[in-house]
């Protein structure tokens, strides 16, 4: 098993976005990694390119019904790709394949041992369905890892773990009724912010039911709230022994995120983090993946995506 920690980081994966101003623009990734630099952190990781995926894999967790409609409404650059929020800006197709195809590589990057830890800056976009895009989110790069886990790696027990601000509702719906798919939710109390669902009795269907943690979050929650819920999300994951951890960091759970309301500061995503890491060596043979998901005050997101980083390559 290799030690490094890989990040992605190039023009393909910034340019995943609907445009300067909007709250999920192509500037995301270079206050990352700006910040990154100015720590010294490029220097204790491993820098990838981005990959694009083919049509194959989005068919993996899509339908072609639905990948057929963002061809068209990328090549036009018109309308929308839901019901309101994500619009079909021209190239979002190609934009949102290079987040998968990211994702992808560093996944087979990791089985494969040739880095322990892995961070796509620009991924876990976690409110796609399948047949449908939600909330800035075309292709569920979190979803299609799950089925490739699946699929090519004969790995069936997978942790996803988001501390977003937002529920993954496109993650816990596709497999709320898969009992090998443990999902861990900490997010803001729906009653107040989108997408409204993620309670805390949604444990999972049929043979799934209690294998699926949701931990609402009241509006202002800080730090001090964060880690004693983690307390319940880890002792969770502990139990369930999965073979390979995804988690998805969003930073819009910072404080003054222009969007959410939740007041951590980038310490509880180091702390998550780091426990994720010393859980993946306990139970996946270090094998972690990290996304970082949503976030739209840019300082907010640099801070908290240099912790996690931070934190897995301290694990190497």
């Amino acid at each position: 098993m290799g030690n490094a920690t890989c990040v992605y980081i190039g023009e393909a994966l910034a340019s995943y976005g609907f445009g300067h101003g909007h709250p999920f623009g192509p500037d995301r990734m270079d206050a990352f990694w700006t910040l990154a630099q100015q720590q010294d952190l490029d220097t204790r990781v491993t820098v990838h390119q981005p990959v694009i995926a083919g049509r194959e894999m989005l068919e993996t967790f899509h339908t072609p019904a639905y990948i057929d409609r963002v061809i068209e409404h990328s090549a036009s650059g018109t309308g929308y790709l839901d019901a309101g929020d994500t619009p079909a800006v021209r190239g979002i197709y190609e934009a949102a394949c290079v987040v998968v195809g990211s994702v992808l590589d560093a996944l087979g990057r990791v089985l494969e041992g040739e880095c322990r830890h892995a961070f796509v800056p620009i991924a876990g976009l976690h409110h796609a369905r399948r047949d449908s895009a939600a909330g800035f989110c075309v292709f569920n790069d979190c979803g299609i890892a799950i089925e490739v886990l699946r699929a090519e790696y004969d790995i069936r027990r997978v942790a996803y773990v988001d501390i977003d601000a937002h529920h993954g509702d496109g993650v816990f719906y596709s497999f709320e009724a898969d009992p090998d798919l443990l999902f861990v939710d900490l997010h803001e109390d729906g009653q107040y912010l989108y997408p409204g669902t993620g309670d805390i009795t949604e444990t999972g269907r049929g043979e799934a039911a209690g294998t699926k943690l949701n931990i609402p979050m009241p509006p202002k929650a800080g730090d001090a709230q964060f880690f004693a819920a983690w307390e319940q999300a880890e002792a969770f994951i502990d139990r369930q022994r999965p073979e390979f951890i995804l988690f998805q960091c969003g930073a819009d759970s910072i404080a003054d995120d222009p969007i959410t309301h939740l007041r951590y500061t980038p310490a509880a995503h180091a702390h998550a983090a780091r426990r994720l890491s010393a859980l993946a060596a306990r139970h996946c043979d270090g094998r972690l993946l990290a996304m970082g998901g949503g976030g739209y005050n840019r300082d907010n997101l640099a801070r908290a995506w240099c912790a996690v980083l931070a934190a897995m390559a301290g694990e190497n």
